[in-house]
């Protein structure tokens, strides 16, 4: 079994910042490219940013500039930092990776979301 956990959302006001991590654990054998999406009340998931395992990254254009996507494959982690928040970047934010487990099983593996709240 392999699981996508991930943290540090919360409230921050607008032009604040914050640092989400996603950690993967289980019979993990390898973790190719990774992903954060974000899905905000009534609107669809979107992709906001993605890291292959050789550390090239792509951002959807609104956070270019803004975010940064990073990853520490020794210890199966992503992050995102994310400077300078609008109101409009809130949302719960998912991180997704393929994941090949020590078996030989792909599984396509989600987080659980962790909420980022921009408000005065």
């Amino acid at each position: 079994q392999v699981q996508l956990v991930e943290s540090g959302g919360g409230l921050v006001q607008p032009g604040g910042s914050l640092r989400l991590s996603c950690r993967a654990s289980g019979n993990i054998w390898k973790i190719d490219a990774m992903s954060w999406y974000r899905q905000a009340p009534g609107k669809e998931r979107e992709l906001v940013a993605l890291i292959t395992s050789a550390g090239t990254t792509n951002y959807t254009d609104s956070v270019k500039g803004r975010f940064t996507v990073s990853r520490d494959n020794a210890k199966n982690t992503m992050y995102l930092q994310m400077y300078n928040l609008e109101p409009e970047d809130s949302a719960v934010y998912y991180c997704n990776a393929p994941i090949l487990d020590k078996r030989g099983w792909m599984y396509n593996t989600w987080g659980q979301g962790t909420q980022v709240t921009v408000s005065s």
